[in-house]
Order: structure tokens, then C-alpha cells, then sequence
């Protein structure tokens, strides 16, 4: 396989004439105009397996006006075409020569007429070291012409607008349609979901809905440290909701001792049953606001309390209509 080496300087004795370099815009237009991309180098051809190749340091030519963009780049050609590197490998296999192309970019910022320089090439087979050399060539750089007679400075353009079509509007109408009507179902679901919850819930008595939610606590799992906040928060919530329903006290707005104040007259309540719920009440605040733990035996008290309390006052609600 053909071995390249770049190497920075190149013998100047027994130079041969090689030709030629070639100078190819990489914006290909009729002139050269100032910043465009130029590829400067040379093309060696019969390169056989084994040969190496010696090009000089280019970075000499390149200054203010002539900057150097990329340094030297080999390219393997045969039968007019690049080949890429398996195409290479099986070519080189079968003992056949290549040509290479060696080629810089350069970018001139100036306009006017710039000398390129000879470019010699060490060309070695092992046997035999020959020194070509491939004359520059002459590059001419030119500017945009500008008429100063006709030129005027112009304000920037303002951007082109099309107007809008029916099928441009349609599919956005049909979105905002969609998304209101979803809306104004979502909504509809969920009122009559609620009424249709709380009008199940007002057609039961207050004792009823209150036991019911009393027995989803007959568990002694509520009984662990971690889980008796939430259980004596729950049974003291419910017997609040019933208070509220059956004597008329806004008892999920007051504390412990304003909820007993106001029950203390209820001639329903014996005193017995008003101590022990009371007892409940005190107990449920420590728990939940004094990080008090209760014992199991505590704790196996709280719902036959509760729910005596309420099937208690209660019955006596129905002994009353009774009488009457």
C-alpha cells in the first residue's frame, strides 16, 4: 500500500519539469473575486506501489491577503476517477500505478494579481529520489464593481406577506373547536358526577352516612404509630360531620373545647357518653398535633364510642318523633 509522507523540505538539485499546477475555485464562477476558496496544487502521475511522496511547507506563501485555509491534501486517482480507500487497497493490490493530487485552499482579501510559487514534489521509489517541479501559475483577484454614479443606499425590505386562505384557517378553527367542545364535556361529566354524588349522599339520613364511614375504619392496621393520625383524623372528622347534621353546631370549624361547650346543653347526650367522646376528641388532638403515640387498648376504645355516640343520639331523635 501506498505510503505518503509530508515532509518541510525538498531537495533542489536535478529538479525536473513536471508540468504545471492547477488552481480550481471551489465556487466555480467565470473570475476570482475577493474571500472566495481557491485549490492550488499539483498532480503526479504513474505513482507506483511503494513510492513516497515529499511536498514543501506551504505556510511560507500564505499572509494578510492570502490566508491558508486547509494544508496539503492527497487524493488518489485512477482511471480518472477518486477512489476511496477499499477501492484503493484492491488497486494498489494488482500492482497498478495511481496519480495523486496534492492541493491546498487558499483565500485571497485583496483584490489585485497574486504570483503563486513553484511547487517541487521529492518523488522516491526506493531505488531512485527525483525532484519535480510544477510552475505556479498567476491568479487575478477582482472586486464586485460598484457604479457610484446609479448606486443609492435603499432601506432594508420589509418581509413579503401572503394573504391567508380559507384551507390555511380551516384546520386551526377545527382544532379550537374541538378543544372547546372537549372542554364543555369534561366539564358536564364532572358536574353530574358531583351532583349525582351528593344527591345519592343527602337522600341518606345523617347516622347512616356516618356509620358507613365509621366501619371503613374497623381495622386494626389504623392502629400502628405511623397510621394513627389518619385514623383518629378520620372518626373525629365524621362524628364532626354528623354533629353538624343532627344538632345544627358548625362543628368542623371549632376547635375541642368550642365543640363540647356547645354540646354541653344537649339534653340528648347523656353525661357518661358526653365524657367518653370528649375523652375521644382530647386524645385525637394529642395524637395529631402532639405526636402522641396511644395504646392499643386506647385505641380499641374509639370506634364502639363513636359509634354509640351516634346510633345514641340517634334513637333519641326517633323517640322524639315518636312522642310527637
Amino acid at each position: 500500500m501506498t505510503r505518503l509522507v509530508t515532509i518541510l523540505l525538498v531537495s533542489l538539485l536535478e529538479m525536473i519539469p513536471s508540468g504545471q499546477t492547477f488552481l480550481r475555485q471551489l465556487q466555480p464562477r467565470d473570475s476570482i473575486l475577493v474571500a472566495d476558496q481557491i485549490e492550488y496544487g499539483v498532480r503526479i502521475d504513474g505513482v507506483a506501489p511503494g513510492t513516497v511522496i515529499g511536498l514543501p511547507d506551504i505556510k511560507s506563501v500564505a499572509n494578510d491577503t492570502l490566508v491558508l485555509v486547509r494544508e496539503w491534501k492527497l487524493d488518489s486517482l485512477a482511471a480518472g476517477r477518486r477512489l476511496r480507500p477499499k477501492a484503493l487497497r484492491r488497486w494498489v493490490g494488482r500492482g497498478k500505478p495511481i496519480a495523486l493530487e496534492a492541493s491546498v485552499v487558499l483565500a485571497p482579501f485583496e483584490e489585485g494579481t497574486y504570483h503563486l510559487p513553484d511547487l517541487p514534489a521529492v518523488k522516491s521509489t526506493g531505488e531512485r529520489v527525483d525532484t519535480l517541479l510544477f510552475a505556479g501559475q498567476e491568479m487575478e483577484v477582482k472586486t464586485m464593481p460598484v457604479d457610484t454614479s446609479t448606486f443609492e443606499i435603499n432601506d432594508i425590505k420589509g418581509q413579503m406577506v401572503y394573504p391567508v386562505t380559507v384551507g390555511e384557517l380551516v384546520p386551526y378553527a377545527a382544532g379550537i373547536l374541538a378543544a372547546v367542545l372537549l372542554t364543555l364535556f369534561v366539564v358536564w361529566f364532572l358536574r353530574k358526577k358531583s351532583s349525582g354524588g351528593a344527591a345519592a349522599a343527602s337522600d341518606d339520613p345523617a347516622h347512616i352516612v356516618a356509620l358507613r364511614e365509621l366501619d371503613k375504619y374497623r381495622s386494626d392496621r389504623y392502629w400502628a404509630p405511623e397510621r394513627q393520625k389518619a385514623f383518629y383524623s378520620g372518626v373525629t372528622d365524621t362524628l364532626k360531620t354528623y354533629i353538624d347534621a343532627r344538632f345544627g353546631v358548625d362543628a368542623p370549624e371549632m376547635t375541642t373545647a368550642e365543640l363540647f361547650d356547645a354540646l354541653k346543653g344537649e339534653k340528648e347526650l347523656a353525661p357518661g357518653l358526653y365524657a367518653e367522646v370528649r375523652e375521644l376528641f382530647e386524645r385525637a388532638d394529642f395524637v395529631k398535633f402532639a405526636k402522641y403515640t396511644a395504646s392499643d387498648e386506647d385505641n380499641s376504645k374509639v370506634l364502639p364510642v363513636a359509634v354509640r355516640f351516634v346510633t345514641s343520639t340517634y334513637q333519641t331523635e326517633i323517640d322524639k318523633e315518636a312522642a310527637q
